[in-house]
């Protein structure tokens, strides 16, 4: 700002308005009887004429909007009277409108369902009206467990029994099922019983479960019930399930089509904004603490699927002048306030009109934020409109998606996004997915001119909003679609792991079949027989093959995929927890489980479908029989095979991390000889698809879990390899990727340069986020010089500009010419500086050198350091000199980060580095 503010004159403080005098005073209209909030200021081009059209805003009057002529609006705004959020609108009944989420309601002990409506695109609750409560089952007689629970009777509501299927042991049995006024008595009565069923399932789950509500889908709500409503052809659906699941059980066919039409029905498109906060520190380096939240907020940014921007920002001394906001766009709005508590409140007044908040790192950062600096700030619990929970925050008037968590998720990552962002900041995956990503700044949010801050701000907002708008709405349409299949809610879909998702939908199909669940205990108690021996250290039991590659470069590689092979062995070898090594009796057909050697590890029931079989089974059908072949349908309307297209990639994500969760220990229907037949099976599958290929005069160079690594392959003999797996075993073999050479240095560490270009880099140092910029702009440049290689002679040339590389990089190493940002390492502080107890890793140590430097440091701040002689270590690079960098350590540094690329080019690095040190010498 150009003048400063808080100066006296005429005995009193400059006000906003007197600030805003500046401009022209005569046009700023004044009511003496009406309580003036705000004066907007619209400029034309020339930023020197103010327009004539001057809106007022009063304390009980909407705001009204100039459009003509202006690049941006600038509101002024110098009081904002508190206001509590709006209570969403209750409904006892709904013809027509979707199940975004389910919640416990503590006050009135009910489960809440929040309800969106197209009509008006406003969230509504629905408070059950069913009687339903929390419960859980004992093997006790109802009458021992009323003695038991004598002195805690007025928790209980009933308790009598129940009859269900119990599928580990494959018969009808009672249990005593107790019910309860709330969700803490669950928690609090299961220890009183040996045992016990059901009872870790969260509450609002078991009611989705037993009310068969489907979120994502639109329901009909009447007299209580609750009813998933379908648009779709339903004797369409039966007679194309009939024809692409003709082999399977009725019971199959008949859940193939209540899944399909999950997949058929349209999503809705969910008015939202997406929102981000911008804080003031003293330090570019730190990271505002939410917990203490001890700074100002000096900007929020607002946007919103109908295009409109909004930029709250404070007035502070030393930012420039606020002509600089003029520029920003005819569709965005610029609110500037004197007060940081103004600015909070009419943000959130702002807010209480979406039924949907986006955020990136809302949950860790923006709301806990806002949320304790507006209680510093003086404001009621009242008037704000967040709620703090255990594991994440949200809004009382509206429901929140905090992307940052649903992004680090590594199935979206992997396979839903096919590994398009490498790392988990707003700026990489925007820039990965979007094509822009965060503006640059060199200066911290503290030292922003105001124009600078308000760009940068209002960008993070509106790149967040596109994330989810982007590709047809891709994102939201795959959060909607992962509600359907997991049966979880917007909020807890989009911030749990692919294991929640499944565990989700399988507790959802055991309630649907009338299937008790089973404790993990007994599962492990029952199906406990282990037969092989990890080779991993951690591991239960052993894994998949990996086959030892020859160190070199290949030309001409193709690699042959098996279309999730995981998932196929389960389905086809009749997979679950159930089936598998049936007691003696229990079982009139089983089929035997061999390993690679041939040796019998277990054997499968396969009387009847598993629960397990029969899920992933259909997941995986349903991706490669019908989904994937609809999106690339160039017959079907675009629209429509865009949809196509969400399907099928998140069917990809259950499917591809179903073994993993599976095969996971924590996972509560984990059963390890179940686990263990995968791998064994998989293993299995493998080696003989080698010795056939080897057999057939392929050449195998690599394998590694469902992969085969063949070098130049005659076309003919890859097809007859293709068919003998499908005859033998039923599995496709896919020809996955083309390279036009691989460099192999060790199992699990290549690279690949495909056919038409780009590399493929598995387990190299130089891939890695923390790898010193000196180190990973040489690995980067070696890389783009190999991937320009087109034959096998080319590779000589290579080899000696890469010892030349290297030469020039340890000469200026030796010689101190790179910079300390180039040698240095960034790692952020997790926790504070004094709870290192145990250990204290290099980051730490160079953070406690800054504390005894007299800077402050605290728990978020991101620690910049360099390797340097000493008993040490490190230094933070505010306090290192060039000359006192541990040569010895970087060039081991350089030594592993490129060793990795150079191995297969067979060059020797202690030959580089011994010519490099008599060079050294000799000009020394």
């Amino acid at each position: 700002m150009s003048e400063k503010r808080n100066i006296k004159r005429g005995g009193r403080e400059r006000s906003l308005f007197d600030y805003m005098r500046k401009y022209d005073e005569k046009d700023l209209i004044k009511k003496s009887d009406e309580n003036i909030v705000s004066s907007e200021i619209s400029s034309k081009d020339s930023g020197e004429n103010i327009n004539k059209n001057v809106m007022i805003q009063t304390s009980k009057e909407e705001t009204v909007r100039n459009t003509e002529n202006i690049e941006s609006r600038i509101i002024f705004i110098d009081k904002v009277e508190a206001s509590p959020p709006p209570s969403l609108e209750e409904v006892s009944y709904a013809e027509d409108m979707y199940i975004l989420d389910v919640a416990y309601e503590g006050s009135s002990g009910r489960a809440v369902v929040y309800l969106y409506d197209e009509n008006d695109n406003k969230l509504k609750i629905y408070r059950d009206r069913s009687g339903h409560r929390p419960y859980f089952y004992v093997d006790i007689d109802p009458s021992r467990v009323k003695e038991i629970l004598r002195e805690d009777a007025r928790y209980i509501i009933d308790v009598y029994r129940v009859q269900k299927i119990d599928l580990l042991r494959k018969k009808f049995v009672n249990r005593t099922k107790i019910v309860v006024t709330d969700p803490l008595s669950v928690r609090r009565l299961r220890e009183k019983f040996q045992n016990y069923w059901e009872a870790n399932i969260k509450y609002h789950h078991n009611y989705i479960y037993d009310m068969g509500i489907i979120p994502g889908l639109r329901h009909k709500i009447y007299n209580g019930s609750i009813t998933p409503l379908y648009q779709t052809d339903l004797k369409k659906i039966e007679d194309e399930i009939n024809r692409l699941f003709n082999e399977e059980s009725e019971e199959v066919r008949k859940t193939a089509v209540s899944w399909y039409l999950l997949f058929e029905e349209k999503p809705p498109k969910i008015k939202r904004a997406a929102i981000d906060i911008e804080v003031y520190t003293p330090i570019k380096s730190r990271v505002p603490n939410p917990k203490t939240a001890e700074y100002p907020i000096v900007s929020i940014a607002l946007s919103d699927i109908d295009g409109r921007n909004i930029v709250f920002i404070l007035l502070r001394e030393g930012i420039g002048s606020v002509d600089e906001l003029k520029d920003l766009g005819s569709d965005v709005e610029i609110r500037v306030y004197s007060s940081e508590r103004d600015l909070v409140l009419d943000f959130f007044k702002t807010i209480y009109d979406y039924p949907l908040i986006v955020t990136f790192n809302g949950d860790n950062f923006d709301l806990p934020y806002l949320y304790e600096r507006s209680l510093r700030l003086g404001i009621s619990k009242d008037f704000i409109p967040i709620i703090m929970k255990e594991n994440h925050a949200t809004f009382k008037h509206s429901l929140h998606i905090d992307l940052y968590r649903f992004f680090k998720n590594k199935s979206i990552q992997n396979y839903a996004m096919e590994g398009r962002y490498k790392e988990h900041t707003l700026d990489s995956i925007a820039t990965s997915i979007l094509g822009e990503g965060k503006l640059s700044r060199e200066e911290g949010v503290g030292r922003m001119s105001i124009g600078k801050l308000a760009r940068y701000n209002l960008r993070d907002a509106q790149i967040t909003l596109k994330l989810t708008t982007f590709q047809d709405e891709l994102i939201m349409r795959l959060i909607i679609l992962i509600m359907r299949i997991s049966k979880l809610g917007i909020e807890d879909v989009t911030r749990t792991q692919v294991s929640a998702w499944i565990k989700n939908l399988f507790y959802w199909e055991h309630r649907r079949n009338n299937y008790f669940i089973p404790n993990e205990k007994e599962i492990r108690e029952i199906k406990s027989k282990k037969t092989t021996e990890a080779t991993i250290k951690g591991k239960k039991y052993a894994g998949a093959i990996v086959i030892e590659p020859p160190q070199g470069v290949f030309f001409k590689v193709s690699v042959l995929d098996f279309a999730s092979l995981y998932p196929s062995i389960i389905k086809r070898w009749n997979l679950s927890y159930e089936t598998i090594d049936p007691a003696p009796g229990e079982c009139n057909k089983t089929t035997d489980i061999l390993d690679e050697r041939g040796i019998k590890i277990h054997e499968v029931c396969i009387d009847s479908p598993g629960i397990t079989s029969v899920i992933i089974g259909l997941l995986r059908d349903f991706r490669v029989k019908i989904f994937k072949k609809k999106s690339k349908d160039k017959n079907i309307d675009p629209s429509l095979r865009s949809w196509y297209d969400v399907v099928q990639r998140a069917l990809k994500v259950y499917v591809n991390a179903s073994y993993g969760v599976f095969g996971h220990e924590n996972f509560p229907l984990y059963a390890v000889p179940v686990a263990e037949s995968v791998t064994a099976l998989g293993r299995m599958i493998i080696t003989r698809t080698m010795e056939k290929a080897r057999e057939m005069g392929l050449l195998v160079l690599y394998g590694d879990t469902d992969s085969l690594f063949l070098w130049d392959p005659e076309p003919e003999k890859l097809e007859k390899l293709r068919q003998w797996v499908l005859e033998r075993y039923g599995l496709e073999l896919e020809v996955d990727k083309e390279f036009r050479f691989v460099a192999f240095s060790l199992k699990k560490n290549y690279f690949g340069v495909y056919q038409q270009g780009g590399i493929d880099i598995k387990g190299l140092v130089g891939k890695k986020k923390n790898t010193p910029k000196f180190a990973k702009e040489a690995f980067n440049e070696i890389l783009q010089k190999i991937s320009g290689v087109e034959k096998p002679e080319e590779i000589v040339k290579v080899r000696e500009w890469i010892k030349d590389l290297v030469h020039e990089i340890y000469t200026k190493l030796k010689n101190y010419e790179y910079t300390l940002d180039q040698l240095s390492f960034t790692v952020m502080l997790s926790k504070d500086v004094k709870e290192y107890v145990k250990n204290t890793p290099q980051h730490v140590k160079a953070a406690m050198m800054l504390i005894r430097e007299g800077v402050q440091v605290s728990q978020g701040d991101n620690i910049t350091f360099v390797k340097v002689r000493g008993k040490e270590g490190v230094k933070p690079i505010q306090l290192a000199k060039i000359s006192e960098i541990d040569l010895d350590k970087y060039i081991e540094i350089l030594r592993t980060t490129l060793e990795q690329v150079m191995l297969p080019l067979s060059i020797d690095w202690d030959e580089i580095s011994g010519s490099v040190m008599k060079l050294h010498k000799f000009i020394s």
